[in-house]
């Protein structure tokens, strides 16, 4: 039986149950998202991004969980199912919900908000009368206990948790505009319009006052996309107002209905909507104090356990790097880069900047030889740079992915760039002497 931590005032959530939004198909993380949905998109060598927010509500006392899937749900799921292995964690509770079928084929989730209001018969049956609702694709680590206490102190309807963002962070959110006790006025989702910005500009001020960080570059309240609701208030709000996201239509549609508050955090928060945004949030942890907290036994992120050995490291050069288990590394150098499970490198190769997802298996089952390499591997001699290399992938040997001619995008069979970033997708092989 896996153990969860307990809070001391584990009382204050006991009426709290999550919902977790993880339907979203990730387009913008292609090809990464060809084969699984984006809260199932590996990250840090070992964990899917499923696991942050499951891991913040268990490690918060939050024990009754529901997952609302969409796109490749049974492979996310399967993953949930074996990582929390939900019929054994003491007190626990984690609730499968996704697209009902009718006559026309299956109800498609229309968005964030559109999607509860289908599944508004099973939370009606839910005890609970606070909901937090959060993403299936961000990471953070965050006492939502915290947030819990915040939330009913205040009385608020709806509390939104919110963070200080810089201009440029300001543009790709939603932002608050509050008042002095935190109480919110205002939202805007994704101003891109500067005298709206300028509304929604924070004062350096306040932001002293209240010990905001860094207030000469923080001047706004960014939105997380993180969201308390008060039972009622919530299906009220989604029974009065059929539009279909919180974002761009409800959470505006609430705050002239009732009483809604900002919960201030401080601490690291990162939304993983495109390739870039997360080859660096990988790539942060490589670096000392940056990034996801992975290191916090008292606030653990729990990831699926496997029985593998040690990474073994033959001859090579290793420079700010994380070596998963079960890897076999032979390689020349290996510098500022991230290499997951079941990894192997051959001889003479040189990897920097880049990440190697690793794989579910060393070999191929039978039931998948028909469309996947026989082996998974990166060849002899091969140079590889600002790279994320999917799992299940064959590279032969003297391979060049260098991106020699600096492209920002392309595209090809097995091979993309986005952003700068080679991509090499899921079950592809790379014949001997390929140079891109």
């Amino acid at each position: 039986m896996r153990k969860f931590p307990h809070k001391k005032q584990i009382s204050l959530v006991d009426d709290v149950a999550t919902i977790i939004l993880a339907g979203g198909q990730g387009t913008r993380l292609y090809p990464l998202t060809e084969k699984r949905c984006k809260p199932n998109v590996c990250f840090a060598g070992r964990y899917r991004l499923i696991d942050i927010p499951i891991s913040n509500s268990l490690n918060s006392g939050i024990k009754q969980i529901y997952i609302i899937s969409q796109y490749f749900s049974t492979s996310l799921n399967h993953h949930i199912k074996e990582t929390f292995q939900f019929d054994h964690i003491q007190g626990a509770m984690l609730s499968f919900l996704h697209p009902e079928e009718n006559e026309k084929g299956l109800n498609w989730y229309k968005g964030t908000a559109d999607a509860i209001r289908k599944n508004l018969e099973v939370f009606k049956e839910c005890p609970s009368e606070y909901f937090l609702i959060l993403s299936g694709d961000q990471l953070y680590n965050m006492d939502l206990h915290a947030m819990v206490k915040f939330a009913k102190e205040k009385e608020a309807d709806l509390t939104i948790a919110t963070l200080p963002v810089k201009e440029k962070e300001a543009k790709r959110m939603g932002l608050v505009r509050v008042d002095e006790s935190y109480d919110v006025m205002d939202f805007v989702e994704k101003p891109q319009d500067q005298k709206i910005l300028k509304n929604y500009r924070v004062s350096e001020e306040f932001l002293r006052e209240k010990e905001f960080k860094d207030p000469k570059e923080h001047h706004y309240l960014g939105s997380m996309g993180i969201y308390i609701f008060k039972k009622d208030a919530l299906f009220k709000l989604l029974e009065e107002d059929k539009r279909d996201d919180f974002g761009r239509h409800l959470i505006t549609s609430q705050i002239n209905k009732g009483k809604t508050a900002a919960f201030y955090y401080d601490g690291y928060w990162e939304d993983i909507g495109t390739i870039s945004s997360y080859y660096e949030a990988n790539l942060a942890l490589t670096r000392n104090h940056l990034g996801l907290d992975l290191y916090n036994e008292s606030f653990p992120i729990f990831a699926n356990p496997v029985n593998l050995p040690c990474a073994r490291v033959c001859s090579t050069k290793i420079e700010n790097s994380i070596l998963c288990q079960g890897s076999h590394i032979e390689a020349l150098e290996v510098t500022h880069s991230m290499l997951g499970l079941r990894s192997h490198v051959k001889k003479g190769t040189i990897i920097r900047n880049t990440i190697v997802i690793g794989n579910q298996f060393y070999e191929p089952p039978s039931s998948m030889a028909d469309h996947l390499p026989e082996s998974f591997s990166i060849g002899e001699n091969c140079q590889i740079e600002k790279a994320i290399i999917d799992e299940h992938v064959l590279i032969g040997d003297n391979v060049k992915l260098i991106n020699k001619d600096n492209l920002e995008t392309y595209d090809s069979d097995g091979v993309y760039i986005r952003d700068g970033i080679i991509i090499v997708a899921s079950g592809t092989t790379l014949p001997d002497n390929f140079v891109l």
